[in-house]
């Protein structure tokens, strides 16, 4: 049994909104900075990939951990101790003198970043009940989800071009100053389960190390490729790694994830679309801003400042999905969400190497990021239907590793085929061909996407139990 209180709902909401906006938005605004990083601290041409590469590893090796720690040891200290992580982090790098030092910033940074997600989401899903209330949390958060990762492009660009490349670093300490400033206005304090499980050491040992394999496996084909031998031994190590996980999960009597969640309808479907729906979204952000600055011509300001319209198109997207699940279904807002993302980067795969932003960037991108904002909302919903309150933290877990691993997944294979089809031509006409391929790659994703909601998720919520093994369980309150 927990003991707990919801304290104030509405700090809850803003301080978790703060704290996902700057993971959010510490996704993508190191980017544009890349170029500056380079001449500043003497990065290697490889090396430097790393920056990118290090804080996905550690983000999406260590969430599944942090999302069970939640449930364990409580979501607020979690989610405190997450943030101040995050920024001693970003200061360290702000202040980097040497390569690896910004490097082991970023791990760090990463590592944080997975107390601070699932701390985030679960307590929205144990702060606000199922139906009306939730999703209209999960509305905010999805909306800041969404205009972080935009703002990260613009933030980076303008930041780097007129403040220094230090700054796409230190400006994360105000806003992680914020977040923690609203904790002890009213996200409640305690606990910590009267009876407190142990943490699954081994299962954590194999799902760390499984799945930072398989990030490092993937984010390497862009140098090794995907049939070198280091990329598949990289990558048979690490589904050996989550088998053994797997087969571990079904042996503790306290899992890190508890099978039975992942036969819950609902679940495992969220968790299945997200990881589509990321893959695509992951590598739309990631050729438009190619499109816009090597085929376009466009700046690094200026690329980000075109990013402004998905914002717009995605918060338009999550407050009328909001809207529509306070009283349907989470897969009311999903399909039509999905197909319209679809429309949008088809549209997008259009683009025309002597095109302008007007004419190739502006319509498909507020079509697609409307269909995103339809999706965000309703996924974390999904997700979180039916699992009790003691097991949020790991339902908030899985949900950002699918999240996490489909974008780099997905943004891998497909910077792969659009590099296959330029082959080693330069101009502007062969960029945009492969270009043009990754976008459409992208649109079958989100397709792929719409047809998992049909087929997968349950009509609504009364047509499917609940997540099997919390039946006659839900413990009263939560931890925070």
């Amino acid at each position: 049994m927990y003991r707990n209180s919801r304290g104030r709902p509405g700090v809850v909401l803003a301080a978790v909104a703060v704290a996902q906006f700057v993971v959010a938005l510490d996704m993508a605004v190191v980017n544009v900075a890349l170029p500056a990083i380079r001449t500043s601290l003497g990065f290697a041409p490889v090396g430097l990939a790393w920056v990118v590469h290090v804080y996905a590893l550690t983000f999406g090796g260590f969430l599944l951990l942090g999302g069970r720690a939640c449930d364990l040891y409580g979501r607020r200290r979690l989610f405190v101790l997450g943030l101040a992580g995050f920024g001693i982090c970003s200061l360290a790098g702000g202040l980097a003198q040497a390569p690896w030092q910004l490097v082991a910033a970023r791990a760090g940074q990463g590592l944080a970043a997975a107390a601070v997600a699932p701390a985030a989401l679960a307590m929205l899903a144990t702060t606000f009940p199922e139906g009306r209330e939730r999703v209209r949390a999960l509305g905010v958060w999805s909306a800041v989800n969404a205009v972080g990762g935009a703002l990260g492009v613009l933030a980076g660009g303008v930041l780097t071009e007129y403040a220094g490349w230090r700054w796409v670093m230190l400006v994360n300490l105000p806003i992680v100053a914020a977040a923690l400033a609203l904790v002890p206005a009213g996200v409640p304090a305690g606990a910590v389960p009267a009876r407190r499980e142990r943490l699954d050491v081994p299962g954590a040992v194999l799902a760390t190390g499984g799945i930072g394999l398989l990030v490092f496996g993937v984010v390497g084909t862009g140098t090794r490729g995907w049939t070198s031998p280091a990329t598949l031994l990289t990558l048979a190590a690490a589904a050996v790694l989550l088998a053994g996980f797997a087969f571990a999960e079904t042996r503790s009597a306290a899992p890190l994830v508890r099978p039975g969640l992942l036969r819950s309808r609902w679940v495992a479907g969220a968790n299945l679309i997200v990881f589509l729906a990321a893959a695509g979204q992951f590598s739309a952000f990631y050729f438009a801003s190619l499109y816009m600055q090597q085929v376009l011509g466009m700046g690094a300001a200026a690329t980000g400042v075109a990013f402004l319209p998905f914002s717009c198109g995605a918060v338009a997207g999550t407050v009328i999905a909001t809207r529509a699940g306070a009283s349907r279904s989470p897969r009311a807002s999903l399909v039509p969400g999905a197909l319209l993302a679809a429309a949008g980067l088809a549209w997008f795969a259009l683009c025309d190497p002597d095109g302008g932003f007007v004419t190739d960037v502006l319509g498909p991108t507020l079509v697609a990021s409307v269909g995103v904002g339809l999706v965000l909302a309703p996924v974390a919903a999904a997700a979180t239907t039916g699992v009790a309150p003691g097991e949020a933290g790991m339902a908030s877990g899985v949900l950002n590793s699918a999240r996490q691993l489909g974008g780099c997944v997905g943004l891998a294979a497909l910077a792969t085929a659009a590099a296959n089809r330029t082959g080693d031509a330069t101009g502007p006409a062969a960029l945009n061909d492969g270009y043009a391929l990754g976008l459409a790659a992208g649109a079958v994703l989100f397709l792929a996407a719409a047809a998992a909601a049909v087929l997968v998720l349950p009509r609504s919520r009364q047509d499917a139990p609940p997540v099997p093994g919390t039946t006659g369980k839900r413990l009263e309150g939560t931890p925070s």
